[in-house]
């Protein structure tokens, strides 16, 4: 079953904010963008040019922030039928490996994640063919650009840091692509807050269960007068 999650001290409830705010703002970009697009190409035969290639990052960006809020909230669906034919020790311990290989699992995606996005950051791809084990000399692609989202005047101080003074004309990957190591990480995070949650026996699955059930006894009041 989902649940609504409460932070228990300041920092969990600012970065909670964040992390809804982040997901509402993307969601709403998204939607203003395309309105706007919408209203220019049937309205008055233009667009934004940009606007596609913005929205599909913004969908990025807020898929891989709701995938590690899902977790959080445990609100990612899976089949518990077979499961829940066995004793609540053993569902423990089910969840509990489950557990431990969604966070391998988010280790290995991090790492990828990392791999593509540093050479664009001009930064170094790790070394490993599974796990991290040093960082090799990456050649630098912090020069790639997106297609046609144009630059900001305001990030013109970024230019001699990651461009060596060279003038972007289309915004620079890298800052698109910073969500894959960000949201990966986070990913990471909530697994392992998951798996602690199973362990103190404060949760007993990953996913939701039963939901269905669940959404017809919170609706089920309105229709007790009728």
């Amino acid at each position: 079953m989902a649940h609504a999650y409460v932070a228990k001290t300041a920092i969990g409830r600012i970065v909670n904010e964040i992390e809804e705010t982040a997901i509402a703002v993307l969601l709403g970009l998204m939607t203003i963008i395309t309105f706007i697009n919408v209203v220019l190409r049937y309205g008055f035969n233009t667009g934004l040019i940009w606007g596609l290639e913005a929205v599909t990052f913004l969908f990025a960006w807020l898929v891989l922030f709701g995938v590690s809020y899902t977790v959080k909230v445990t609100a990612q669906l899976g089949v518990d039928a077979v499961i829940n034919l066995f004793s609540p020790s053993i569902r423990r311990l089910l969840a509990l490996i489950a557990g431990a290989v969604c966070i391998l699992y988010a280790v290995f995606v991090m790492k990828g994640a990392w791999d593509y996005w540093a050479p664009f950051a001009g930064l170094d791809a790790t070394t490993g063919r599974w796990f991290p084990t040093g960082f090799a000399n990456t050649r630098d692609q912090a020069w790639y650009e997106v297609i046609d989202i144009p630059f900001p005047e305001w990030l013109r101080w970024i230019e001699p840091i990651m461009n060596e003074g060279e003038a972007y004309g289309k915004l620079p990957r890298f800052i698109p692509y910073a969500i894959l190591p960000f949201g990966m990480a986070l990913l990471l995070f909530r697994f392992i807050q998951a798996f602690i949650r199973v362990w103190r026996g404060e949760a007993t699955s990953l996913i939701v269960s039963h939901e269905a059930e669940d959404d017809i006894k919170d609706v089920q009041h309105m229709n007790a007068g009728n």
